[in-house]
């Protein structure tokens, strides 16, 4: 193991990226914690927070400050934590940056001369630029329960299919180009060539443990392969679906009313499931009957029971969808 091969070098640091004045003598911060050991160059940075009401990565952030300052000698290179991207926005559970009604992840790279968001996007992006590997961790929104996936731009696809199956989540979903934003974090940091996954899982406003520590592992996972981290994690990383092309197909309601299931997220269905229902609590009448149209992966399933015609309900991946995926 490479840990008994180098000069243990320890260092651990918490630095200020964006301090900017507020109204009334407050300051405006967003910091990191860096923690370094050996000789390693390499650098991997864990940034969460971007929107305020997505929590799980908090959780993820505590663990890997935890695990690796208890173990900073199993450690070759530098590890780099950011949990709040947008303070402001966890303060007051937004998802965007209060007073500006932004969101954002929608203002990379940002400008170094323009609003307070804007600067603290471009001092961001600076700050992150040249990293060895970014994993920028999200929550769904209150509305959806994700299984922990990641997202990937096709034309990031060589790169970052490779890296991300290490991370042991249960999907990986390469967008085509045309729906990804180009103004988001990860858009800014892969094509100015620092490598960036984006991750996905949960519900917003709230934290899901065993999908952080699964997480966790797999960020482990990654370092270790990176040569970051001396040992891999115990037991077995899950083998992700690699869903290429978009074979997802999109549940949406008939109707109107309470939406109804006990189903969770990472399982696999088969046509004709049944997966819920929408019904009526006036009448106490079933409205609709809602039920898998694939054999597939349901990797994201509606948390917010309320339902109107055309909300989004559930996703599944099915190989043998064809492309374009179905709309119901």
């Amino acid at each position: 193991m490479f840990a008994l091969q180098y000069t243990v070098i320890k260092k651990q640091m918490l630095q200020t990226i964006v301090n900017t004045e507020l109204p009334i003598a407050e300051r405006f911060l967003v910091k990191k914690n860096v923690l370094s050991n050996g000789t390693g160059r390499k650098r991997i940075c864990i940034v969460t927070g971007t929107h305020g009401d997505e929590l799980e990565g908090q959780m993820v952030c505590y663990e890997m400050a935890r695990i690796v300052t208890e173990n900073i000698q199993r450690l070759n290179g530098t590890v780099e934590i950011y949990p709040a991207l947008n303070p402001l926005g966890i303060d007051t559970i937004q998802r965007g940056i209060p007073n500006f009604d932004l969101d954002m992840n929608r203002i990379f790279p940002g400008n170094e001369h323009g609003t307070m968001a804007e600067q603290s996007a471009y001092r961001i992006c600076k700050d992150l630029k040249g990293a060895d590997m970014v994993i920028d961790i999200h929550s769904s929104n209150l509305y959806l329960r994700e299984s922990p996936q990641v997202r990937i731009n096709v034309l990031n696809e060589k790169q970052l299919v490779p890296q991300a199956k290490h991370l042991g989540v249960d999907f990986i979903w390469v967008h085509d180009a045309a729906t990804v934003l180009e103004a988001t974090l990860a858009h800014s940091l892969n094509s100015t060539g620092t490598p960036c996954l984006v991750v996905e899982m949960g519900v917003g406003q709230r934290i899901n443990h065993d999908m952080c520590h699964r997480l966790v592992d797999g960020i482990f996972n990654l370092m270790h392969e990176m040569e970051m981290w001396d040992t891999a994690p115990e037991g077995e990383i899950a083998e992700a679906l690699v869903c290429k092309g978009n074979h997802v197909t999109f549940l949406n309601a008939e109707c109107s009313g309470v939406f109804l299931t006990e189903l969770r997220t990472g399982i696999n269905l088969t046509i004709g499931q049944s997966i819920g229902k929408i019904v009526d609590p006036l009448t106490g009448t079933v409205l609709s009957d809602v039920v898998s149209p694939v054999d597939g992966f349901l990797f994201t399933i509606r948390a917010y029971p309320i339902v109107y015609e055309g909300s989004l309900m559930a996703r599944i991946y099915s190989p043998l969808t064809p492309k374009g995926g179905t709309s119901n």
